[in-house]
């Protein structure tokens, strides 16, 4: 699959947040630790005013649903009710844009956002540093850099890539073996 010259990383990045977000919201975010045993269900009625409120749309079937599920909705709310309003305008921008991308966009998204939870704590700690150093540079800068990998040869590409990794390997030196 490849991706169309208007899909940016930022897009994608921007993506990967919103999917977060939707999926906690939607109920198909993953647990954040495994349960002993299954979570009791919680009736509608027990929710708080605000919590019936952002999860209106499960109201009818909400007594029907598995309360793993529940679960999942109900962190995705306590979290939107923590954040301030200005985290609130970002989430609700993320996720305008997310609506906005193409199927095969948000797969893409996804499967970016899948690879990256693999990864070892350290090595996403240096991706969300590279990411800040981007966001950093001006928006010409950002697009000079865009324009010289868009027009890249793979060999070049793959150059580069090696490159950074030695440079980031000289940072970040591997931990000795015994």
């Amino acid at each position: 699959m490849s991706e169309s010259p208007g899909f940016t990383r930022r897009a994608a990045l921007a993506a990967i947040c919103a999917v977060g977000l939707q999926l906690a919201l939607s109920g198909r975010a993953r647990a954040e630790t495994p349960a002993a045993s299954a979570p009791a269900p919680t009736e509608w009625n027990s929710l708080e005013p605000e919590q019936q409120k952002l999860l209106s749309r499960y109201g009818e079937k909400w007594n029907t649903l598995p309360p793993e599920q529940q679960q999942r909705l109900l962190r995705g709310a306590r979290r939107w009710q923590s954040m301030s309003p200005e985290q609130r305008e970002r989430a609700r921008q993320r996720f305008k844009r997310w609506q906005e991308l193409s199927p095969e966009q948000r797969e893409l998204a996804r499967q970016r956002w899948h690879r990256f939870r693999e990864l070892t704590p350290e090595q996403q700690q240096r991706i969300r540093q590279g990411y800040r150093g981007f966001k950093n540079l001006t928006p010409e800068q950002r697009q000079r850099m865009r324009e010289r990998w868009q027009n890249a040869t793979p060999e070049q590409r793959q150059k580069w890539l090696e490159k950074h990794r030695e440079r980031q390997g000289k940072r970040h030196p591997p931990p000795p073996t015994p």
